[in-house]
């Protein structure tokens, strides 16, 4: 019978954070990391070598390994308790602040550079008074972007520190969390290796993240754990010349707005905005989306950023993933992968068409999106807020809302149930803790690693 301290399930920056706090711990527990991914070193997208259908691959290599998703992200670290995640409904937000900091400085530590955006006070005060003045808010963040080219070296650095203090077994993710049913408290006992293997532990943390999502809320209801309502964000990936932003991502780096639409009061946001950067397709379980990255070194003429819009639903319908992929597979069914279309073909009322395109100032870094009529997807409700949120910008930053701005469908993002955890992010059973974005604590790689020190400093305090 193999015996741990402490299991970590996913080797994401939420599991690789707790092991590294473990190790600065210096508590001497015996760890290991089970991942269904591979190491960092043998990730590779068979797509990028050879015609190969995404459904052929078991796991995702790029959502799936050391380093989870994050690895081939753009690496930005976004420094505010405002943003990237659901800490606070946790802890503090004086004490999310501080956790804030001391991750950033080991990400400091491990090699991303010391340069952030958003430090002028006076600059970014401006902009705030120019986002208010048309019905815009600003969320004010400092931003240390570490560039997709350089997230890999990081992250090996962080494995190459774990090495003989930590355990990690790839590509034989956890099948089942094995629960002792006693009485009076429900307590962990370990997981259920793929293959059958069982391994037991005191404690064990569950850091899926969003490709593991699924699975962990399939354990969780099988455990009859209690989940809470999550949001599905549903838009557009909006592609313009890089000059038309430059004011605002020369401060700000990534500039993150809120805009309430006029006709249904809808909240609608920047996400991810990628200076000089290039749009991407995500293939996620079967359907094709969108999204962007942004390199250290190497640019191109663009600028990218998603528009999306939150819906939470209320009963009697409680699907809002099951939601988002039956959108995002009609665009897939509609487009063959991505839709884009010009936003002036779109006022039209006409599908755009590759001579269309050619004829734009914006020249698509996604080569193989198929131009199409995003109003034959998105509905009418999402489409609405979302036309209403470029003609704001616009009025911040003219030359959003021009007739040669690119729109890419779709861009979904599925926030993982959410649990119900203490303050600790202990679930309802005793010494099984849930962090990062698969159980819904985390959306970006700032606060999942802060969850993964959180979890790791309370078994540490139990411990000793």
């Amino acid at each position: 019978m193999k015996k741990y301290d402490v299991i970590i399930v996913g080797a994401g920056p939420a599991g690789i954070f707790a092991a590294l706090e473990f190790t600065e711990g210096r508590g001497g527990l015996r760890i290991l990391m089970v991942e269904k991914g591979k190491d960092l070193d043998e990730r590779l997208c068979p797509m990028k070598v050879r015609d190969i259908s995404c459904n052929e691959c078991p796991e995702c290599e790029l959502l799936s390994g050391w380093g989870g998703a994050g690895a081939f992200s753009d690496g930005k670290l976004t420094l505010s308790s405002e943003v990237g995640g659901y800490l606070t409904r946790y802890i503090d937000r004086y004490r999310l602040q501080a956790l804030i900091d001391y991750v950033d400085g080991i990400y400091v530590r491990f090699g991303a550079p010391a340069e952030t955006y958003g430090g002028s006070v006076d600059a970014v005060k401006e902009l705030e008074r120019l986002a208010s003045k048309n019905d815009l808010i600003l969320v004010p963040s400092r931003v240390r972007h570490i560039g997709t080219e350089w997230c890999s070296g990081l992250l090996r650095r962080m494995r190459d520190t774990l090495r003989g203090s930590v355990d990690v077994v790839f590509e034989s993710g956890a099948e089942k969390i094995l629960v002792d049913d006693g009485r009076p408290v429900r307590r962990v006992r370990g997981v259920r290796l793929r293959g059958g293997e069982e391994v037991f532990a005191d404690f064990v943390i569950l850091a899926p993240g969003r490709e593991g999502s699924r699975w962990l809320e399939r354990e969780v209801r099988g455990l009859h754990l209690t989940l809470l309502q999550n949001p599905v964000d549903i838009g557009v990936r909006v592609e313009i010349p890089a000059s038309i932003m430059e004011h605002l991502t020369s401060v700000t780096y990534e500039p993150k707005l809120v805009f309430y639409s006029k006709k249904f009061d809808d909240k609608v946001r920047t996400f991810c905005v990628n200076p000089y950067g290039e749009v991407v397709k995500e293939h996620l379980k079967g359907i094709w989306t969108v999204n962007g990255h942004s390199y250290a070194e190497r640019k191109t003429n663009n600028t990218n950023f998603a528009l999306l819009v939150s819906t939470v639903f209320t009963e009697p319908f409680n699907e809002p993933i099951s939601y988002g992929r039956y959108i995002a597979r009609l665009a897939n069914f509609l487009g063959q992968g991505v839709i884009v279309q010009r936003l002036g073909d779109f006022h039209s009322g006409r599908r755009s068409t590759p001579e269309r395109i050619a004829k734009g100032i914006v020249q698509p870094t996604l080569k193989d999106a198929t131009p199409g009529d995003l109003s034959f997807v998105i509905p009418y409700r999402y489409l609405s807020d979302i036309i209403e949120m470029i003609e704001a910008l616009d009025s911040i930053a003219p030359g959003v809302n021009s007739r040669h701005t690119l729109l890419y469908g779709l861009e979904v993002k599925f926030y993982s149930m959410q649990l119900k955890l203490d303050n600790n992010l202990e679930t309802e059973i005793a010494n099984l803790f849930a962090i990062g974005d698969g159980a819904g604590v985390s959306r970006g790689l700032v606060q999942a690693s802060v969850s993964g020190v959180v979890a790791a400093q309370e078994i540490m305090r139990r411990v000793t």
